[in-house]
């Protein structure tokens, strides 16, 4: 199945993107973030779900929360975020949670190995609490940007490793990091959720798909045993159901 992710529409209430969205996509990955946090949201999800035929799933915070922080209190801050968001998923039958790996500091260099172990040991807690509220955690690939850890497929790997976290195979962020055929390799028996969008190879531009520079007859080639979703993350719904049409060709 493709579904739709885009972070402009938790600017909006929760009713007219439902709506909108509903006419395009029999999916909505919810970015749980502004409007649509999910602690704002859940009661009224769980009202709208028996009219619309649709399935849920989340993209966890990312703006005030980080795994990978350095300060203990903000990084057991962000944990706490993420087990609440798990445990209002569970309560609205959602059981899949996207998650980024966390970021290394703004303000002072050289922290990037610091903070992958930061991540690595939060990531050993959400493993932890995966089953008790029955959702997946899928740890998302970053894009070439130098706050960001994960962007490769050996730094995604240790940060999760010795966990049976699930992986986030982003197709536009491995475009821009030049890591595609190694993510898809090194995570095949992991990718779990899959997030589609273009870029030019330079930038996290959120394109349609085909207006870029990612190989996506090859890409999809390669993940053809895969038969989870497919999330298309753009930055409209215009933009959304165009790319819909094109990648529907490439996975028929």
């Amino acid at each position: 199945m493709i579904g739709v992710s885009c972070t402009e529409f938790s600017a909006h209430p929760l009713e007219e993107i439902m709506e909108a969205v509903s006419k395009e996509f029999g999916h909505w990955e919810i970015f749980a973030e502004a409007e649509h946090g999910l602690s704002l949201i859940w009661p009224r999800l769980n009202a709208l779900r028996s009219s619309y035929k649709m399935t849920f799933s989340l993209h966890s915070p990312i703006s005030d929360t980080n795994l990978a922080s350095l300060t203990e209190r903000m990084r057991e801050a962000s944990i706490l975020e993420m087990i609440s968001t798990a445990e209002l998923a569970a309560e609205t039958g959602i059981k899949m949670i996207t998650v980024h790996p966390g970021l290394s500091s703004l303000s002072v260099p050289g922290m990037e190995r610091k903070a992958v172990e930061m991540s690595r040991k939060s990531m050993r807690t959400l493993d932890r609490t995966a089953s008790e509220y029955g959702v997946t955690y899928a740890i998302e690939n970053m894009p070439n940007f130098p706050p960001m850890i994960g962007k490769t497929a050996a730094e995604l790997g240790e940060i999760i490793e010795g966990t049976n976290l699930g992986v986030c195979f982003d197709i536009g962020h491995a475009n821009t990091t030049g890591q595609t055929g190694e993510m898809i390799s090194a995570f095949k028996d992991r990718i779990v959720n899959v997030h589609v969008h273009d870029n030019m190879g330079d930038n996290d531009s959120h394109m349609t798909v085909g207006d870029g520079t990612v190989d996506f007859p090859k890409a999809m080639g390669s993940l053809s045993w895969y038969k989870g979703r497919y999330i298309i993350e753009s930055r409209s719904l215009a933009s959304a159901a165009e790319s819909k049409r094109r990648l529907s060709i490439l996975i028929e």
